[in-house]
């Protein structure tokens, strides 16, 4: 019988004011009644990422290792070996990176039922400098066989995608903001499914693909360039980012001929990196541009200014988008001579 969480601790008007921590912290606990078997770890920063919730409703499944990352990933692969279900929660720089041989070995290589929240993802936690920015983590994780890799837009999304990552028979890496992320859904039912991409606007002329915090700067580019610029611009959310749904990316390509993604980590091996894999399996062409960290460690500084320096909120989407329409390149509709 599958199992399933009826309900939610939180609501709407509740998400406008929790954090994605926060929201994934109380869904972590509805889905504790659900499932028994779960139990949360952390690595002494159970009030940082929200994972304290959980210790405080069930204080016999809950385990703080202290400051030892590699520990943690061991001790969860173990426990998942016992069929347990090891939710591990810590910044995003020391899940992808610190501990980056035992997710590897310990946990993918065995194909083991942990699920990782990793928090402060991007350059969420900013002021705190290169040592705390998550940049690569995505881009690490998804090079991991067996590993499902998921960078919610929101809180809202977060609840989704840790009551999906449930249902995944192994390893899950799920990546959120510091807390301070706007929430850009309305609500949890529009059609959430790990590995399908979602159409939060659509368009003609361009496509942005997004994950995570950009999302929100996505749409927002849309709406204004449709007002301003009269062009029809395809947003769409590619919060799995593996598997990646490369049916939806090549609906893109060949609908609009012109790709720009957008991500809150470096511009190699990440969300652009992804869907340019696609695009050349796919021997189409198009005009395809990648914003992100451009082979460069981030500057210091509040998270919103970091967002503007390096093109990520809505007026550097506006820019490049703009851009790219400005590119002369071959739009008939035979391929034939472009394989």
């Amino acid at each position: 019988m599958s199992k399933e969480v009826t309900g939610t601790t939180w609501n709407v008007y509740d998400a406008n004011k929790l954090t994605q921590a926060e929201i994934y912290g109380q869904t972590l606990c509805d889905l504790g009644d659900v499932y028994p078997e779960i139990v949360a770890l952390t690595a002494d920063l159970a009030k940082s990422t929200k994972i304290g919730l959980f210790q405080e409703k069930f204080p016999e499944r809950f385990v703080n290792v202290g400051i030892a990352e590699q520990n943690l990933f061991g001790m969860a692969a173990g426990m998942a070996k016992t069929g347990l279900i090891p939710v591990v929660s810590t910044m995003a720089a020391f899940a992808s990176m610190r501990a980056a041989e035992q997710v590897r070995t310990d946990i993918c290589y065995q194909n083991l039922n942990v699920k990782i929240i990793a928090t402060h993802g991007g350059v969420a936690f900013a002021s705190a400098g290169t040592t705390h920015h998550a940049t690569e983590d995505v881009a690490i994780m998804r090079s991991f066989a067996n590993m499902t890799v998921i960078v919610p837009a929101d809180g809202i999304e977060t609840a989704n995608a840790v009551k999906a990552a449930m249902k995944v028979d192994g390893p899950v890496y799920i990546r959120i903001g510091r807390g301070f992320e706007p929430t850009f859904y309305k609500d949890e039912d529009y059609g959430f499914e790990i590995g399908k991409a979602v159409e939060v606007r659509e368009g003609t002329d361009i496509t942005v693909i997004c994950m995570g915090i950009t999302v929100l700067q996505a749409a927002e580019a849309a709406d204004f360039l449709k007002k301003n610029d009269d062009l029809s611009v395809r947003v769409i959310n590619i919060h799995t980012v593996k598997p990646i749904d490369k049916e939806a990316i090549m609906k893109a390509v060949t609908e609009t001929r012109r790709i720009l993604t957008v991500e809150e980590h470096t511009v190699i091996g990440g969300l652009g990196t992804a869907v340019a894999d696609v695009i050349a399996e796919s021997g189409k062409g198009c005009a395809f541009t990648k914003v992100g960290l451009q082979d460069e460690f981030a500057e210091i500084g509040y998270p919103e200014d970091l967002y503007s320096h390096y093109k990520m909120d809505a007026d550097g989407i506006i820019e490049k988008v703009r851009e790219i329409m400005g590119k002369d390149f071959e739009e008939d509709d035979n391929w034939d001579d472009e394989v």
